[in-house]
């Protein structure tokens, strides 16, 4: 076809539009410049010598088109929308079971904010999508060449305008998210064919008066079903479908907003395909007329001076990439995740999925297929990649002829009403009544009736014959679902799966990178098929077979990088020195593949992926002491390494010299405490670092020590974890070098105001011996003795409970303190008090409290009835050891009463003091004696008491 022809070949379509335009908006203006624009975009694009295939992504009408114009073209190269640097995970494609995502990943990143990592980046393949299609064809075909021509993942970040503006308020959100739709994360979406409207009035628009309520039902109705030939007409022909989706893509791109980051993003994709194309062009000297060119039909008509072969070279620089390491994969996909990620209608990719199915048996197009995936042998595979590997043979394209308008028959054409398939109507009402029943509706046969005649009449005042999929559902909905759900899923959900389901994806094991691969082979004496999803039970006897102790390592580690239910321990545990003969697993791999995947991107093993994190946990710019000593725990109970773990508790020591805060301390105590316990019972000697550990941490501790007492910030279970670390650190810090004054001047100069602390610094000197037991028991009494002090005492209290960290053998006085208070108080004053009690203990001393009623259970009674008679020990004289006699008051008896008990030594002691006047061992008793020798002597007669109590 000549130019002229070329130029004149709209000349009817613009006609009829300029006239429509003047009739409708009563003469020329923007309308008719936006009508003009699109025939123009049109036209534009159907003359470019590289032929441009323009589709929307999960489309059946797009797939059939596509596999029906690579049979007849046969195209020696297929540029493809996708970004570059995926091509060579492309031919891992057969190893897998569709949907599949192909991935981008970084875990560290270099040129981007860190606050950004991890990137990820996926692209989603379904079998029902036009580049399946173009993929399966040129991996299976002998001399095709296959070019992704978009840009790299890495510019998907250098040119991600997301996070240069708020998001879009007006963007529909459509269908709930369900449990599979979270199969590709936070990732990015780079998706084929991203045809929707990015003007929120104009979708709204279409959506009112095309009588549907979302997006996905409007493209079904009004494009799908029309170029796909499922109105009961034969699907259009190549040339109709290409100028319906320029004019479709153009007609979006025109009226979306003209500015904006977005914009500028589409407008540099375009020109970077179009540069690639070219240089590929240039590079291998291919006619412009073997090629195809796969694009979503939003950037098929696109206005860039770049456009097409003959476009402006040199004007676009392609930047180069960050230093920022990628990692690729593939991971598993679905359905629901493809809606979730790209926002479209909950079940529209399912029901897209069915589609496809009646359409290839409609049209009867041969569609292409990867061989050895859907069931295909292995040989067979193999056979072709043989066959792709040999020299190609003449191949006889066929060029597109030069197309003529199509549209303006098109679009005068009317609907074609497809006639009412009452058969497949009625199974689908009978299998929607069969799965409501099946998840507890009370549905019967009358509501089958109900349902079909719901879906013919809704599909007739929305201006259709035949019902479709949605108008189904929401007949169904209406229908059935009365009030509540009765089980997991409402019926929207049970015509989703009806309709297709959710088909997930699986990767195959040979796609799976190293670490995968070697986690399943190490995992296998376990004899499941982790692969599978959902949770599969594992029986660990390591006793019978200790070639599971191997299994056990593995699982722990999984356990620790995996997310929550990839492997989930039901019986055994693992601890510092401890290790279970017997476990029992509930695994999820095969459900957490895409965890599993992506932790292959950072290591060959997972014992090299942990010593990563580790490391990273303990280095990173956040890391606290006890960060490092968590990691040095698990280095230790996971990998069994000494070396890592020196490593780690050394840095922890310049982390604890850096502190300056004491938030950390009860976390440092209790790993310090059990890194302790397990080194003394399994090393003959502490490693070096904890010894210094131990030492720099009492000095630093006792130097914050007073500053916390005084800080407000600092709450009463960061002092007492302080102290607990003290005391319960001080007999090896002693023998280290500390010296004991150090803590004994940091309590001296510790002066806090709040009750709590009070309380413990009076705990830590009953501790140090600055401060006697009779002591504290008599300002406890003055605190209830003051009216003014009553309503603080429960946080005296508090501080108390706390005080059993670092001072345990204080349990019995604060017994003693918390029933002193039951007993003295009034009732007016205790029952308002009592709430605050509670809440205050229950806030600040929870995991204490069980020590405070253990010993409460050993000083009360056991029985009711022994209440009445009980004397509380503090109120009853200590006991005389040896004392066999009794006063008259059932007590031991004491002062002056002990020496009688003894007359022999009262004998001896009265010689040595030199009581000879009117001492005679026969005058009076020894009571007589005794008491003579007290008056006389009473220090002495102290001290040989309390000789005589300890004898």
């Amino acid at each position: 076809m000549s130019g002229d022809r070329e130029s004149t070949s709209f000349a009817a379509l613009r006609g009829q539009l300029q006239e429509a335009a003047a009739a409708f908006a009563g003469g020329p203006d923007a309308l008719e410049g936006i009508l003009l624009g699109l025939v123009d975009d049109v036209d534009r694009a159907v003359r470019e010598p590289l032929e441009i295939f323009p589709v929307c992504h999960h489309s059946p009408a797009s797939a059939t088109a596509m596999a029906r114009r690579l049979r007849e073209k046969q195209p020696k190269v297929v540029y493809l929308e996708l970004c570059e640097d995926l091509a060579p995970l492309l031919a891992e494609l057969r190893n897998c079971r569709l949907p599949v995502a192909v991935q981008a990943f970084a875990g560290d990143v270099d040129g981007f904010p860190k606050e950004w990592a991890p990137l990820s980046v996926v692209a989603p393949i379904t079998e029902a999508s036009a580049e399946y299609q173009a993929i399966a064809y040129a991996l299976d075909t002998p001399g095709v060449e296959l070019v992704l021509v978009d840009r790299s993942a890495d510019h998907v970040f250098q040119w991600d305008g997301r996070h240069e503006q708020p998001p879009n308020e007006d963007e529909p959100v459509q269908g709930a998210r369900v449990p599979e739709a979270g199969l590709h994360g936070e990732a990015v979406g780079v998706e084929i064919g991203d045809l929707r409207p990015r003007f929120a009035e104009l979708e709204e628009h279409l959506l009112r008066h095309g009588k549907v309520r979302h997006w996905s039902e409007w493209w079904h109705q009004y494009v799908e079903v029309p170029l796909g030939g499922g109105s009961g007409d034969a699907a259009v022909d190549h040339d109709t479908y290409r100028q319906v989706m320029f004019l479709v893509g153009s007609l979006f791109r025109r009226l979306a907003p003209g500015d904006g980051a977005r914009v500028r993003v589409d407008e540099d994709r375009e020109r970077y395909m179009w540069t690639r194309m070219r240089e590929h062009l240039d590079a291998t000297g291919t006619d412009p007329a073997d090629c195809l060119y796969v694009c979503g039909a939003f950037h098929a008509a696109s206005r860039v001076e770049e456009f097409g072969v003959r476009g402006r070279t040199g004007s676009f620089t392609i930047t180069p990439r960050t230093a920022t390491s990628w990692s690729y994969g593939l991971i598993p996909s679905s359905h629901a995740a493809i809606e979730a990620q790209f926002g479209l209608a909950a079940g529209s990719v399912s029901i897209a999925s069915t589609e496809w199915a009646k359409a290839l048996k409609r049209t009867r197009v041969k569609p292409y297929r990867l061989a050895g995936q859907a069931g295909a042998k292995k040989a067979a595979a193999k056979k072709a990649v043989a066959k792709k590997a040999a020299p190609a043979g003449p191949a006889a394209p066929v060029a597109a002829p030069a197309a003529a308008d199509r549209l303006s028959g098109f679009l005068r054409r009317p609907p074609v009403l497809d006639a009412l398939d009452e058969a497949e109507l009625l199974g689908w009402s009978v299998e929607i009544v069969r799965a409501a029943r099946r998840g507890g509706y009370l549905a019967s046969t009358a509501d089958a009736v109900a349902v079909f005649e719901t879906s013919i009449l809704l599909a007739g005042m929305r201006d259709r014959a035949k019902p479709t999929p949605y108008d189904f559902q929401d007949a169904a909905v209406t229908c059935i679902e009365k009030d509540v759900v009765p089980g997991r899923r409402d019926v929207r959900r049970l015509v989703e799966i009806m309709m297709g389901g959710d088909r997930i994806g699986q990767v195959g094991y040979e796609a799976l990178p190293p670490l995968a691969r070697d986690v399943h082979d190490r995992l296998e004496p376990l004899g499941l098929r982790l692969q599978q999803r959902g949770v599969r039970r594992a029986l660990l006897d390591m006793a019978s077979r200790p070639e599971l102790r191997a299994c056990s390592d593995v699982l722990w580690m999984l356990r620790r990088l995996m997310p929550h239910g990839a492997a989930r321990t039901v019986m055994g545990e693992r601890r510092l020195g401890e290790r279970s003969i017997q476990e029992s697993w509930d695994l999820a791999l095969g459900t957490h593949e895409r965890a599993l995947i992506e932790l292959g991107y950072e290591g060959v093993s997972i014992e090299q992926v942990l010593e990563q994190r580790l490391r990273r946990d303990a280095y990173g710019p956040s890391a606290t002491t006890a960060t490092v000593l968590a990691a040095v725990e698990d280095a230790t109970l996971y990998l069994g390494s000494r070396r890592l773990a020196d490593e780690l508790g050394t840095h922890a020591l310049k982390v604890l010299a850096a502190e300056r805060g004491v938030d950390g301390a009860p976390e440092v105590l209790r790993r310090v405490r059990a890194l302790l316990a397990y080194y003394r019972t399994s090393e003959p000697v502490l490693p070096s670092w904890i010894e210094s550990f131990v030492k720099s941490g009492y000095a630093h501790y006792c130097t914050l020590l007073p500053t916390a007492f005084q800080d407000e910030d600092a709450t009463v279970g960061q002092v007492a974890a302080m102290l607990g670390f003290l005391f319960s650190m001080e007999s090896l810090a002693l023998s280290l070098g500390c010296d004991r004054t150090q803590l004994e001047l940091a309590v001296g100069q510790s002066h806090p105001e709040d009750p709590s602390k009070t309380a413990l610094l009076w705990a830590a000197q009953v501790q140090l011996g600055t401060l006697s037991r009779e002591e504290l028991r008599g300002r406890c009494d003055a605190l209830l003795a003051d009216p003014l002090v009553v309503p603080a005492y429960p946080r005296y209290l508090s501080g108390f409970v706390h005080a059993l960290e670092p001072v345990p053998g204080l349990a019995d006085v604060v017994v003693e303190a918390v029933s002193n208070a039951f007993g003295r108080l009034p009732d007016a004053v205790l029952l308002p008090w009592l709430p605050l009690l509670i809440t205050t203990l229950r806030s600040s001393a929870a995991e204490l409290a069980p020590l405070l009623i253990r010993e409460a259970g050993r000083i009360f009674p056991g029985r009711l009835a022994a209440l009445d008679a009980w004397v509380p020990p503090w109120r009853t004289p200590p006991a005389v050891p040896g004392s066999r006699r009794t006063d008259s008051g059932g007590h031991a008896p004491r002062g002056a009463a002990l020496l009688p008990l003894h007359p022999a030594a009262c004998d001896a002691l009265a010689g040595l003091l030199g009581c000879d006047d009117g001492w005679t061992t026969d005058s009076g008793g020894p009571s007589e004696r005794g008491a003579l020798l007290t008056a006389r002597h009473p220090e002495s007669a102290k001290a040989w008491e309390a000789v005589l109590a300890r004898a």
